[in-house]
């Protein structure tokens, strides 16, 4: 039952873009396809799980029992790193139409705070290898369903008739605004 209860509040209630507000900058930059954000969903799922297994294994291991949590951030963005440069090397080899389609989006996931905060939440929350592995899961998911059903509703809006003023990034912004008080209404539900 609390694995279900991390999933639904992870996806639903507490969703890393859309309550939490970490991981803008794919949210915005990379949703202008929905194929192209489910490669996106698809690369942070991989990080951001993997990622919360080996920075547990090391705060757990080796910073706390050292008494390192000093080095926290940066040990976890260097893992974050070598995490995203194996993505991309993979993703050049494997499929090279969404390593051209995410273009600069995936360098940056280095720095996405939806997976360093993430992998921080983990160790804050003080969660068990496998609450920690379903968290970043659930959380990835989370991110993935944010990003494809803001990709899904701007293949739309390239179809309407949008008042100058509100075209490109205002008109995007104001829509990723109403998905995040629409994802309000799960708030009671864990």
């Amino acid at each position: 039952m609390e694995y279900i209860v991390i999933v639904i509040g992870a996806v639903l209630v507490n969703n890393i873009v859309l309550a939490q507000f970490l991981g803008l900058c794919p949210l915005f930059g990379v949703s202008s396809k929905i194929s192209t954000a489910a490669g996106m969903g698809g690369a942070v799922l991989f990080v951001m799980t993997v990622a919360s297994i080996v920075t547990y294994l090391l705060s757990n291991f080796l910073l706390e029992p050292f008494n390192l949590m000093y080095l926290q951030t940066i040990t976890y963005i260097l893992v974050i790193s070598s995490l995203v440069q194996m993505v991309e090397i993979i993703l050049k080899k494997v499929s090279p139409p969404l390593y051209q389609a995410l273009g600069i989006f995936l360098p940056l996931m280095t720095t996405n705070c939806a997976i360093l905060g993430v992998a921080i939440l983990v160790f804050q929350q003080d969660l068990t290898l496998l609450q920690g592995v379903v968290f970043a899961i659930a959380h990835s998911i989370g991110f993935t369903l944010a990003i494809i059903l803001l990709a899904g509703i701007r293949e739309h809006m390239d179809l309407l008739d949008i008042p100058k003023g509100m075209k490109g990034n205002p008109i995007i912004m104001v829509t990723a605004g109403l998905l995040a008080l629409a994802f309000m209404g799960f708030a009671g539900i864990v």
